[in-house]
């Protein structure tokens, strides 16, 4: 292990490190496709559990009562941007840049987490520890650039269109060219059951609907977890673990089964 961890903030390093990742990936490939971070959702979806009297406009826009909170987490988001915006200008990774993306990951968790995560993260909302600053500077001082470094396609975080709507929301961390990657900031190197059944849903909802929204999908050959505290990252060939005479089979099983569960309404 190259980069033990240095508090037991695992989930909250562990989601920050995916926001400095993809940032330090977008300077890598100007030509990358972005869209809009998880942790704007806290404040900009209407399912927010933060956001109360929400009204929700044809447009899609939203109008809800400020508050303290949203207040502070629309201040985090802010940051977030500038610090974004100066980083790729100037490719110079800061403290800044560290501390912001420990505040989207904050505001990250207040929206993957609902209620529970509202509540947790509230107590220490707008806070930043030093070790875990130190923490995601050792992570990423220990990237190899060439790992990341696409020929033509690059997504940060693209969903799967309507694949992840039948399955409740999935998003992806990277792809890049013909390779699906998961980040795990984990302390062991070991490819959990866990793993790779997200990698494969992964490629399960790109062969029904894509990745990203691009027309025509895009080829995807290969999937990864990039274990960041080794700078190790794992590729599994799909030609290895795909029959291609029964797949098809599997993924209209899939998306059957899918159909069928109350999150898929």
């Amino acid at each position: 292990m190259l980069a033990p961890p240095l508090t037991k903030h695992y989930i909250l390093v562990g989601t920050a490190f995916d926001y400095l990742l993809r940032f330090y990936v977008e300077r890598l490939n100007p030509n990358a496709i972005t869209r809009r971070w998880v942790a704007e959702l806290a404040i900009s979806h209407p399912l927010s559990p933060i956001l109360a009297d929400v009204t929700v406009y044809m447009d899609g826009t939203i109008s809800f009562r400020e508050t303290p909170l949203t207040r502070k987490v629309e201040q985090m988001i802010q940051q977030g941007k500038k610090a974004h915006t100066e980083y790729i200008a100037s490719g110079v990774l800061t403290v800044e840049l560290i501390k912001s993306c420990l505040l989207l990951a904050q505001s990250d968790q207040i929206f993957r987490g609902g209620k529970i995560g509202a509540r947790i993260v509230d107590e220490t909302l707008g806070i930043v520890q030093e070790e875990d600053i130190a923490d995601l500077w050792n992570l990423i001082s220990i990237v190899d650039p060439n790992i990341f470094r696409a020929r033509e396609l690059c997504l940060l975080n693209p969903t799967f269109g309507e694949g992840s709507n039948l399955v409740g929301g999935a998003d992806a961390d990277l792809v890049i060219d013909d390779t699906i990657i998961e980040i795990k900031t984990t302390k062991n190197l070991k490819l959990r059951r866990a793993y790779f059944d997200q990698l494969l849903g992964y490629y399960i909802l790109h062969e029904i609907s894509g990745v990203g929204g691009l027309q025509p999908k895009p080829k995807i050959s290969k999937v990864a977890i990039y274990f960041s505290r080794f700078a190790h990252l794992y590729v599994i060939d799909l030609q290895d673990i795909i029959d291609p005479r029964t797949f098809p089979d599997f993924v209209r099983w899939f998306k059957e089964r899918a159909s069928e569960r109350e999150f898929a309404a």
